[in-house]
């Protein structure tokens, strides 16, 4: 069988990104050229900035990329390119990017899902098995996914308010902690015990999230001490919230595997806050317990990078799902 070369683009936030992935899971070569160090004067991503920066960036990512694997547009198969969860000026530089190099080379375009491609990350480390569950955080999204194939999603409950990854940024600001929120929260916890008395997020057995009432929960507890002339110990607050946000994660992905458990073969953690490794421990405590297999992409994947697009392009192109010159970016579209 002919090996398959797909280039993937990944501009959705602030990481610009491109990568070369053969037959789906093996890397030939990646770049990322990130924005944080331009956004972290601003305690967070700033849209116009960052589409901007994308168009500066698009061209040196490319050529660097070209230069690392030895190879020329010519050779890959297809342009796989993120159009949707995401910011939306950000995006259209990679879908337009795409559009081009489709139209110039003669290659067939694959519309890839931002959160597919996180999920199929996992891709990079072994052969997923389905039926599988996959647990998404990041900083939009909060969610089980249950896949009995590829590209067979079932989305069996999310956040009903703040993503998981949105209150650790949001939380590490209240506190006085730098962007990016989630890497600071989880230094500061390492040094710190849990002290502080927050509410668990969802006092329910149902597959669902919610952040927003920790989040709130944190803001008031600081303001109250600040009113009373206390200080706050960083440290315990950012073991506490984390300790608590946490536990929610893996009391859900409980229920799931209870739930589904003689049709789930692995459990899956993607998205940029599988890179945390309190979260890692904890589920894989749980899988043990349960006797099912935990899958985790390396950190330098958990984070936006085009080779989870890559990756989850390649079901496409082997079904053919490719796109014309009339795709568009979408800030907000569901996993289909």
């Amino acid at each position: 069988m002919k090996d398959v070369y797909i280039l993937g683009i990944e501009t959705s936030c602030d990481e610009t990104s491109m990568s070369i992935i053969k037959n789906g899971h093996e890397e030939i070569a990646t770049t990322i050229l990130t924005q944080m160090d331009t956004h972290a004067d601003f305690g967070g991503v700033v849209p116009e900035i960052a589409s901007r920066m994308h168009c500066e960036n698009i061209t040196i990512v490319l050529e660097d990329l070209l230069k690392k694997s030895n190879m020329k547009i010519e050779d890959v198969d297809a342009i796989a390119v993120t159009y949707g969860p995401g910011l939306l000026g950000s995006l259209l530089v990679g879908v337009e990017t795409a559009k081009v190099l489709s139209l110039v080379y003669n290659k067939p375009m694959i519309a890839t899902h931002h959160i597919a491609g996180h999920i199929y990350a996992n891709m990079l480390v072994k052969k997923m098995e389905f039926p599988c569950l996959a647990l998404v955080v990041s900083g939009g999204h909060t969610e089980l996914v249950l896949m009995e194939d590829d590209y067979k999603f079932k989305v069996l409950g999310s956040t009903k308010d703040d993503a998981i990854g949105e209150a650790y940024d949001k939380v590490a600001r209240v506190i006085g902690l730098s962007y990016p929120g989630g890497p600071n929260i989880e230094k500061y916890a390492l040094k710190g015990e849990h002290t502080y008395d927050l509410p668990e997020p969802v006092q329910n057995n149902e597959i669902e999230f919610s952040y927003s009432g920790l989040k709130s929960s944190i803001i008031n507890l600081v303001h109250n001490e600040e009113q009373r002339g206390n200080k706050i110990r960083k440290e315990d607050l950012a073991k506490s919230f984390q300790d608590v946000a946490i536990d929610e994660l893996v009391r859900k992905t409980s229920l799931a595997i209870d739930k589904y458990k003689n049709e789930i073969k692995e459990v899956i953690v993607a998205g940029g806050v599988s890179a945390n490794k309190y979260l890692r421990e904890e589920m894989q405590k749980l899988c043990d317990k349960k006797h099912i297999e935990l899958v985790v992409p390396p950190i330098r994947y958990c984070t936006d990078n085009a080779a989870m697009i890559a990756c989850a392009a390649y079901p496409q192109y082997k079904n053919k799902d490719f796109s014309d010159l009339s795709l568009d970016a979408k800030s907000s579209v569901e996993l289909y």
